[in-house]
């Protein structure tokens, strides 16, 4: 069966993609936290173990996606190798940490372009958990996601231009402040090396799930791509490895620029680090730039790789049939993007804390997914051993249970008793509602669509 798709996207275009996804806001507001919670050696080795686990499940994808380059990513390679309500767990699970990524940068836009231009917000609506949220704060991440859904409404490639355009300004910025510290940061500030003990280093760890989700967008196009099977597989490992050392050099960055007490009273330790370090507020606002980029190129990439799992889960009768449309003239899920926008459009009524449980809940739904891609990479090794890896990975044994084993353990940090556990009740709640709403969805599909994926799954076998 043909594409519905285009192939628009070159290779540099999906690695800006992905990148780009990787590198949102978090490297210019969260510095701060890591390095005060986990000291800059602490900071250093949480990302090297989550950099660990996001490459180990990064070469199951890149393998899968290489196999089955369709449309869905990590959904469609666990229904290829389990049964259909498996993979609608999957895919229902990847889309929480997409939704959740989506809204929390509809709250970021605002929160960043208050560094940028203060002023006085006016309108208030509400008070959320301690939180006045204000009108005009709210309209600018509301027309925020205006913007960028009508930019993926009209197709993909404009999208993926203004990707590769934003990724690359971030990536300098980066540099600039990597520099910057390398030739005038205070090494002494790398002290003290750890902070709250084996605690700190797993509250900065329990976040690199969320940061690095983005290189799964990569499977999710998958069928837009005009490139052989084989570099898909590969630059989505480049792009984890590249992205994993720009955390890295941001780490170093911010510690040699801020002493112990700014970074306890810093809002942007990234920006603030970087007008230490240059002498000069305009280079604060520079890096300040680069953030927003980071939270536009973010945001696009998962209305992008969210907009198809919308698709690909609608195609395979687990949701409801309008999503699977595809515009007729710009070959886009229109209505999967239409769905994100408004969620995007109403996700700064709720305030910034919220959010942030938003955010936390949605890590758990990452880390599942993984986990099911892990066990389908393995399981597919054994029982179509023949199917054509372009991008066949050594060691695939020992990298499919390397997967397994610490994507347990990610899970593991989330429950309750753990030092960087979900909160209860509020990000608890989140979690309950969001798989009973898949429950619902699941339990209540027409009888006839479980005969129609018995159907498919039989004659994609006997091709």
């Amino acid at each position: 069966m043909s594409s519905q798709f285009n192939k628009t996207m070159n290779m540099a275009d999906i690695l800006f993609l992905a990148i780009g996804a990787m590198l949102g806001w978090g490297w210019v507001v969260l510095s701060g936290e890591w390095i005060s919670e986990a000291g800059f050696l602490g900071s250093i080795i949480a990302f090297a173990i989550g950099g660990l686990l996001v490459i180990f499940i990064g070469l199951t994808y890149a393998e899968l996606a290489s196999a089955i380059p369709e449309t869905g990513g990590g959904f469609v390679f666990v229904k290829k190798a389990f049964s259909p309500g498996i993979a609608f767990i999957s895919g229902w699970s990847v889309l929480f940490g997409y939704v959740s990524v989506i809204t929390f940068e509809a709250v970021a836009l605002p929160t960043v372009i208050d560094y940028v231009i203060p002023f006085e917000h006016t309108g208030f609506l509400w008070n959320l958990a301690g939180w006045d949220v204000y009108l005009t704060w709210v309209l600018i991440g509301s027309i925020g996601s205006v913007v960028l859904t009508s930019l993926n409404y009209f197709g993909v490639k404009p999208a993926a231009i203004m990707q590769t355009v934003f990724t690359i300004f971030i990536v300098g910025v980066g540099l600039l402040l990597f520099f910057g510290a390398g030739f005038n940061g205070e090494f002494t500030q790398l002290k003290p090396l750890f902070s709250n003990g084996v605690g700190g280093t797993m509250s900065v760890l329990i976040m690199i799930p969320f940061l690095f989700v983005g290189f799964d967008v990569i499977p999710q196009i998958a069928e837009e791509v005009k490139a052989p099977a084989k570099m898909i597989g590969r630059i989505l490992v480049i792009s984890i490895i590249a992205s994993v050392i720009f955390y890295l050099l941001i780490v170093f960055g911010v510690a040699t620029g801020l002493t112990p007490s700014q970074l306890q009273t810093s809002e942007l330790a990234t920006a603030d680090a970087m007008v230490n370090l240059f002498g000069s507020s305009g280079f604060g606002i520079l890096l300040v730039l680069g953030g927003v980029a980071g939270i536009i190129t973010s945001w696009n990439a998962f209305i992008i790789g969210g907009s198809r799992i919308l698709y690909a889960m609608s195609k395979n009768n687990m949701i409801p049939k309008w999503f699977g449309f595809i515009h007729p003239k710009y070959k886009t899920p229109t209505h999967g993007i239409i769905f994100l926008g408004i969620l995007a459009f109403v996700a700064p009524l709720l305030g910034r804390p919220a959010l942030v449980w938003i955010v936390d809940a949605g890590g758990i739904g990452v880390v599942l997914g993984y986990l099911l891609v892990a066990f389908s990479f393995l399981k597919l090794r054994k029982s179509e051993p023949d199917l054509e890896r372009p991008y066949r990975i050594k060691g695939g044994k020992f990298v499919g249970w390397v997967a397994v084993i610490l994507s347990i353990g990610f899970i593991a940090i989330y429950l309750p008793g753990m030092p960087s556990s979900l909160i209860w009740p509020h990000e608890w709640i989140i979690v309950f509602v969001w798989y009973g709403i898949a429950a619902i969805l699941y339990l209540t599909k027409p009888k006839g669509d479980e005969v129609f994926e018995r159907t498919q799954s039989i004659q994609s076998s006997n091709e």
